[in-house]
């Protein structure tokens, strides 16, 4: 059969052991303003769809080699192709199980071209509007990829600073945000929220900078008023925050990783449920870090402390499900940092 291909996006592949059929339906694709490309086997249409790009390709059912049933899941399964299936044993086909194999249409013989080429381009119809989609799809997605690494970069912008005003916990925050998303993907947190809490947890001190130098590194008991001052921190850091939409409730995890089970904690004494899991998983690792690191007022207070700290508190103050996955791994040496 003769074959024609020129640079057009919509190109269509005939399928048909009988000559003259192909050349019909050949003829009807080219007058419709399509180009196409025509095989008289499944062995050669598979040669063509190999060196050109096909948008459709109509087959017959009953061909030498293989059933254009069984070409089109070839097709479908390596190529970007809708699938026309053709027959003129309708008797022993029906219309479900066809588009079930993954054609999008069947269409039987003898074929009356007009109506062919109604249903061709129906295809090609949806095959654009779906095309669409995707891209549209694929924009967004690169959009949403800009904007969340923009919202890093902002994030992780704010937690230099953060360290810069306070060099002696340089890290920290860091150290924390690993801790604790070890701990969220073990406890069965969707990637989002992880990524949320990682977030949150590389500036849960952000509210630091409004405390004054001194009080930040001093050694010794703090006055009542200065501890005031240094709790106020995650109403600061809340406040700081409130009014940038993040995708993720970094504000409100901030505000509540100092809250405790027993509403012992501050800022609003919230208990239990009240307190959100992402700010109880930040509140444990927060504890741990900071007990098992060294602070310019104190030097570190040990490992051991530290796992005390959270086991004798597990269900008072800390939530216990939490407290066991973090000691478990800290057990099986997950945290090498701390040993």
């Amino acid at each position: 059969m003769a074959q024609m291909l020129q640079d057009n996006p919509t190109n269509i592949l005939v399928v048909d052991d009988e000559e003259a059929i192909g050349r019909m339906l050949q003829t009807g694709i080219q007058m419709a303003g399509y180009h196409c490309l025509a095989a008289d086997s499944p062995g050669s249409a598979l040669r063509l769809l190999a060196e050109h790009h096909v948008d459709v390709m109509v087959a017959d059912i009953r061909m030498p080699e293989m059933s254009g049933i069984e070409l089109g899941r070839i097709v479908k399964a390596r190529y970007d192709a809708d699938v026309i299936i053709m027959t003129g044993y309708v008797d022993d086909f029906n219309y479900e199980d066809i588009v079930q194999q993954g054609a999008s249409d069947f269409i039987q013989k003898p074929v009356r071209i007009a109506e062919f080429i109604a249903r061709l381009k129906r295809v090609i119809g949806e095959r654009a509007s779906r095309q669409g989609r995707l891209q549209a799809l694929r924009d967004l997605e690169l959009n949403l990829d800009k904007l969340r690494r923009a919202m890093e970069g902002i994030v992780q912008a704010i937690s230099v600073v953060v360290e810069k005003r306070d060099p002696y916990t340089a890290g920290h925050q860091q150290r924390v945000a690993e801790l604790a998303c070890a701990v969220a993907r073990e406890l069965g947190l969707s990637d989002d929220d992880i990524y949320g809490l990682r977030m949150a947890s590389v500036i849960h001190d952000l509210g630091k900078i409004t405390v004054p130098d001194g009080i930040l590194a001093r050694p010794g008991r703090l006055s009542d008023l200065e501890y005031q001052l240094i709790k106020n921190h995650v109403q600061a850091g809340y406040d700081i925050l409130k009014q940038i939409e993040f995708p993720w409730p970094l504000a409100d995890i901030i505000l509540q990783h100092h809250e405790r089970l027993d509403g012992s904690g501050y800022p609003h004494g919230l208990r239990n449920e009240e307190i959100m899991i992402q700010a109880r998983i930040l509140s444990v690792a927060d504890v741990f870090e900071t007990m098992a690191s060294h602070r310019p007022y104190r030097p570190s207070l040990g490992l051991q402390r530290a796992v005390d700290e959270l086991r004798d508190n597990s269900g008072t103050l800390y939530d216990p499900q939490v407290v066991s996955v973090f000691l478990r791994l800290v057990e099986e040496g997950r945290f090498p940092d701390y040993h």
